[in-house]
């Protein structure tokens, strides 16, 4: 049985358009997400057959393939709520005093983000974490599904800089999709996200 299935949209298709073309989503989701939930079962049933056997010796790959294709799920899994036809401006709250506190004001992080974002050399994305050990919001750059940054952080606001995110309609020109993104963004999702994650607390670190 499947461990990981595909999510249903929060919206149509075509509900984020003009910024998000519905082709290029229903792509994305049925497509290139898809891959990724197929891929992750997929190689937990060859890491089962492999511990059957006893035979580890393509334990690595197996590892590195399961990784990328669970990453994928989960950081599209994000992605797709993180978007809403009713986004855009920018949050309020304790999430906005968070961002004043650690990253100055609201346009540094959102420059910070964004130059993450535009800058991923190849596939990848652009994050916002809350980062349980120090207990503040950091802004990381993925490379395909991969953090560059050390475990433990939860992201709460994915950007997605993948080119079958946005090739078909911005072409070549990625600053401009990130751009647009900004007027997608979902605040009410990043804010529930953002307290799921303090709440969490530190679990790097568990009292003896």
């Amino acid at each position: 049985m499947a461990l990981y299935t595909l999510p249903d949209m929060p919206y149509d298709y075509g509900a984020l358009e003009p910024a998000m073309s519905g082709q290029i989503l229903e792509l994305h989701h049925s497509k290139h997400h898809a891959a990724y939930v197929k891929g992750s079962n997929d190689t937990l049933d060859q890491l089962a057959e492999a511990r059957d056997k006893g035979d580890f010796t393509t334990l690595v790959g197996l590892e590195k393939t399961l990784a990328f294709n669970l990453s994928g799920h989960v950081l599209h899994s994000i992605f797709w709520n993180n978007l809403s036809p009713d986004g855009g401006d920018r949050p309020d709250g304790e999430l906005a005093a968070a961002i004043d506190e650690h990253f100055g004001s609201f346009e540094a992080f959102a420059g910070q983000l964004s130059a993450a974002t535009k800058g991923v050399q190849g596939s990848g994305w652009g994050i916002l974490a809350w980062e349980p050990l120090s207990q503040r919001l950091i802004v990381e750059q993925v490379y395909d599904h991969h953090g560059n940054v050390g475990h433990g952080s939860t992201p709460i606001l994915a950007f997605d800089a993948w080119e079958h995110a946005y090739y078909l309609q911005y072409k070549n020109v990625r600053p401009d999709y990130v751009d647009r993104l900004w007027d997608l963004a979902n605040w009410a999702d990043v804010i529930k996200r953002f307290d799921a994650a303090r709440a969490a607390g530190n679990p790097i670190i568990v009292a003896p």
